[in-house]
């Protein structure tokens, strides 16, 4: 057997209190067949199991791309079968959502080309980082089918009906600066320097209580959507729930009034 037979298309490395997961599938542009759906699920659930992560990162491998969405060669059997395209799609929504639920942030890392479900890939996270280089965007009218993974619904809610509209209906491209002018990244870089610009992000979330961090991911995840008077009695109620819960919910207390660094598990 070749030791090709053995690389995973999906690569899952601990540096501390932050994952990092590549999709490593360099020379197809990081595009998303039935290797990558088989492998992501059971790597979400293990970052989601692990009680020492504080932070995931996702990115692709190279330089060349982020993801270009689902592989060529699986679209092919897809579009020839729309009952499997059908079950690929589905498997996918799940995995974005998925991402979208861990309970620790998770942060999108565009280094290259990001289009169709690679697209919908970075809006099931909760912060993008893009390079300058990058060129982002939706697509899928552009090759003359709807989207299918979440965009027209995740991205109205991030960049507002309109910017959406015109994001989804005119398939156009964007840069890593014009990704953070529409709302879509938080902050672009060179590309040189995306990975410094994660380190800068996730640095200081490293020595946090990931228990807190956990409970307001919660706060903002299931209080989004819900009119305000509904959203604040969420947080509350996780407000409370930690309170009572956590063990270490008075650390950062009292490690302010004894004069010392906190100490969180």
């Amino acid at each position: 057997m070749s030791s090709d037979a053995t690389v995973s298309p999906v690569r899952l490395d601990h540096d501390g209190a932050v994952v990092t997961l590549t999709l490593s599938r360099p020379d197809a542009l990081n595009g998303i067949d039935e290797g990558v759906l088989a492998a992501l699920p059971p790597m979400l659930a293990d970052v989601a199991a692990d009680s020492e992560s504080k932070a995931l990162v996702i990115t692709g491998e190279g330089d060349r791309a982020f993801s270009v969405g689902l592989d060529l060669g699986l679209l092919g059997r897809a579009f020839a079968d729309p009952d499997y395209f059908a079950d690929v799609v589905h498997r996918f929504k799940q995995i974005l959502l998925d991402v979208e639920h861990l309970p620790i942030p998770v942060v999108a890392a565009v280094n290259g080309l990001a289009r169709a479900g690679g697209f919908e890939l970075l809006l099931a996270c909760d912060l993008v980082l893009v390079a300058d280089e990058a060129r982002v965007g939706d697509t899928h009218v552009a090759f003359g089918i709807p989207p299918g993974g979440g965009a027209s619904q995740r991205l109205p809610r991030r960049v507002g009906p309109q910017v959406a509209a015109e994001i989804l209906y005119t398939g156009g491209w964007m840069t890593g600066p014009e990704c953070v002018d529409a709302g879509v990244a938080l902050r672009s870089v060179p590309r040189s320097d995306l990975s410094a610009a994660v380190e800068r992000l996730v640095g200081p979330i490293r020595p946090l209580s990931r228990a807190a961090l956990v409970a307001t991911k919660r706060c903002v995840t299931d209080g989004r959507g819900l009119p305000i008077q509904q959203a604040v009695e969420v947080e509350l109620d996780h407000f409370v729930r930690h309170l009572r819960d956590e063990p270490t919910a008075d650390e950062g207390y009292r490690a302010y009034v004894e004069g010392r660094e906190p100490s969180w598990p």
